[in-house]
């Protein structure tokens, strides 16, 4: 065989099929609904997986004897007193306040934990989007508006939704919202509410000259409802025939 076709077969040998990447469907729904929201004017906020008691439940006027400090629902750290995997990026929320003045808007994305049993729709790292408005005559007329916004950006001009009232401690009133896509039937999808009064103290600002609403998205569940997924499971276990679909 000529030195040529030696060459010319070696290289057919090594040539080698080039396969792009997907976008993992949490990221995808991470960075759909933080454009919507850019859309109507919030910043980005981001801190640590790891927090301390104070931003994670005092700030946030979660009572002392609260189920969720307990270690049925908290991973405490052992080696650092007073810490633990934040449960919810709500301490973003209270950093913001803290090092900010209103007026100002934001959403904070990111994994949060939560010592609990796992199965199709719960797992112990998941990932939520928190909402923060604060300034002066924050209604919850202007909480309405905002997520019926995002739901029919994110889901569809056919969809539904609703409020009912909920109790958060950080929120007063706190509302449960549904959704509800053509003739299906309700679902629930997000938390939200007025921030309480006793946040905005926490944070130093005056709660008789400003006023805000919140709101808590998990997105495992969103990216569930988007793209017709049944295990939550499914988005952590590395199956790459699941995550090629996007």
């Amino acid at each position: 065989m000529s030195e040529q076709n030696k060459k010319k077969n070696t290289e057919q040998n090594v040539k080698t099929e080039t396969v792009s990447g997907s976008i993992h469907p949490l990221n995808r729904v991470i960075s759909d609904i933080v454009e919507i929201f850019s859309e109507m004017g919030f910043e980005v906020a981001t801190g640590t997986e790891i927090e301390d008691e104070k931003h994670n439940f005092d700030d946030l006027n979660v009572p002392k004897d609260h189920p969720a400090r307990d270690m049925q629902d908290t991973f405490w750290l052992k080696d650092f007193p007073g810490h633990l995997m934040r449960t919810h990026t709500s301490g973003v929320q209270i950093h913001y306040m803290k090092e900010n003045q209103p007026p100002f808007k934001i959403v904070a994305p990111g994994k949060v934990y939560r010592y609990e049993a796992t199965d199709k729709t719960h797992e112990v790292q998941f990932h939520q989007i928190e909402g923060l408005v604060v300034g002066k005559g924050i209604n919850l007329g202007h909480l309405k508006k905002a997520l019926n916004t995002f739901v029919k950006k994110f889901y569809g001009d056919d969809v539904e939704t609703r409020l009912r009232p909920g109790y958060f401690p950080f929120v007063e009133p706190g509302v449960e919202v549904d959704m509800k896509r053509g003739d299906g039937d309700w679902i629930e999808m997000l938390g939200a509410g007025m921030v309480h009064p006793n946040v905005l103290k926490n944070c130093g600002l005056d709660s008789e000259e400003y006023s805000g609403f919140a709101f808590g998205i998990g997105l495992d569940r969103v990216a569930m409802l988007k793209y017709g997924i049944d295990d939550v499971r499914k988005f952590y276990d590395g199956d790459l025939r699941m995550i090629n679909q996007f």
